[in-house]
């Protein structure tokens, strides 16, 4: 009998698990709470069609409870669903609800030896009892075994008391016996038959029980990895995310794959150095504040954050989500990046950043690796080549070149063809970069201080961009 307490202690909620995980099982177990209450509206709503349209049965001369309930028990359920969404119905307010629930429905098969003239024994072979079933049931769909206990409890005192009342209703003639048959074919009690129904009622409300008690471990673990999910898709592209979550195998270092894909590096200028100086709260709301310009940029133009590098970013085009215009996109995102940040100036100035942001931006294209890196117990999803170091190296370059914007020639000449309209302000050929073991053509985009960019004319379907000192037209 140790069972059906620890049944109960069970079910509270853990200390130990976290607030937001807490609520969010609060959530749910009212969300069904409701939905429990719906379908017992409408169980109730198909039971009076029925009953409406069906004729009554032959030999029902006495007073008719059952309207009466029916219309009582209809009240009460749309007040109580009513509740629920306007409140967290406490757990003595559902113990009272699943009362009021078996009491209706042990009322109305009490009714039936009145509502037909026969001695009380008669309702004990009413098959309204297999409801009590449908009652205890329905509390499954919360995932509580304590309210499915209350009900299959309260479902047990109930036949019980059904059963007393009915043997000793007229302790003169009682109409108890042992013969099977007599107890078939009349209003005779046969004890064993009543005791397999009270045993059935207390088995079927133990094993929902104690199946919804495991059931709820699992559900706590659920919710955790639902959040969990919910997390790393912040951390990650949503296509890694989901790769992630849903992949068939086990997550391991060495996956990887290469594609053609285009990189954009941005960075601030001097940020180390003014951060020294400035207190914590300040630089990361600077940082805030500048992620807020540059990252929605980057997304919208197709871009895929791979990582924030302190004050820098890495983005991929074209890494995680197959692309035909990714060099084109990514300098596009490039312009409109610096564009955006020379607009907001007055943000940054207002989060406490000395004189003007001002960024490096670049972008490189080519063969990438993209996939896991690490040990067993720390993994990183990330992209690996070429395009990588030398976009990081590109950007360093924009301080020798004055420039805000800059891309190698070839990734350059590539998102014309892809459809950009953007004309660089100079192509420099054989230019040697620090950190690169052989010279390479340059494409500046944006000088140090914003300057307008020339722009051809727009064709049908391709992006024109204006750069100017203040933003982008």
């Amino acid at each position: 009998m140790a069972l059906v307490p620890r049944l109960f202690r069970k079910q509270a909620i853990p200390e130990t698990i976290p607030t937001r995980m807490a609520e969010e099982i609060v959530r749910r177990d009212a969300a069904a709470e409701r939905l429990i209450g719906w379908v017992q509206l409408g169980v109730v709503l198909f039971f009076a069609l029925l009953y409406s349209i069906a004729p009554r049965a032959e030999g029902a001369s006495g007073f008719n409870f059952v309207p009466w309930a029916l219309g009582v028990y209809f009240l009460f359920t749309v007040w109580r669903l009513g509740l629920s969404y306007r409140r967290e119905l406490p757990g003595w307010a559902l113990n009272v609800s699943i009362v009021a629930d078996m009491l209706l429905l042990v009322g109305i098969i009490f009714s039936f030896h009145i509502q037909y003239n026969q001695h009380p024994t008669f309702y004990l072979k009413a098959p309204t009892v297999m409801y009590m079933f449908l009652f205890i049931a329905l509390r499954a769909l919360r995932l509580d075994p304590r309210f499915v206990l209350t009900a299959g409890f309260v479902a047990a005192l109930g036949w019980v008391g059904l059963v007393g009342y009915a043997v000793m209703a007229d302790p003169e003639h009682m109409l108890v016996t042992r013969n099977y048959v007599r107890y078939l074919t009349s209003n005779s009690i046969l004890i064993g038959a009543e005791l397999d129904k009270l045993i059935i009622i207390l088995a079927v409300t133990l094993l929902l029980a104690f199946g919804l008690s495991r059931a709820r471990g699992i559900f706590f673990e659920a919710i955790r990895n639902h959040l969990a999910a919910s997390d790393l898709k912040r951390f990650f592209a949503p296509e890694v995310a989901r790769t992630i979550i849903n992949g068939n195998t086990e997550v391991e270092v060495g996956q990887g794959m290469v594609v053609e894909a285009a990189v954009l590096m941005v960075d601030v200028r001097g940020f180390s150095q003014a951060a020294a100086q400035l207190p914590p709260e300040a630089v990361m709301r600077i940082l805030g504040c500048y992620q807020a310009c540059a990252v929605p940029v980057i997304q919208r133009r197709g871009g895929r954050i791979d990582k924030f590098l302190g004050d820098g970013i890495l983005a991929t085009f074209g890494a995680i989500a197959p692309s035909q215009s990714y060099a084109a996109d990514a300098l596009a995102a490039a312009i409109e990046v610096v564009a955006v940040v020379n607009a907001a100036q007055s943000d940054f100035a207002e989060a406490g950043w000395p004189g003007k942001l001002r960024i490096g931006v670049a972008v490189a294209s080519g063969s990438l690796t993209i996939g896991i890196v690490g040990v067993a117990d720390r993994l990183e999803y990330t992209v690996i080549g070429r395009p990588v170091n030398l976009a990081a190296k590109l950007e360093d370059a924009n301080k020798v070149f004055d420039t805000c914007a800059i891309a190698a020639a070839d990734t350059y000449e590539l998102a014309l063809n892809q459809g950009v309209r953007i004309k660089a302000m100079e192509v420099r050929r054989n230019v040697t970069i620090a950190g690169l073991d052989k010279p390479i053509d340059v494409a500046l985009l944006v000088r140090g201080e914003g300057a307008p960019i020339m722009v051809e004319p727009s064709g049908s379907s391709s992006t024109a961009l204006t750069m100017s000192r203040d933003g982008m037209a």
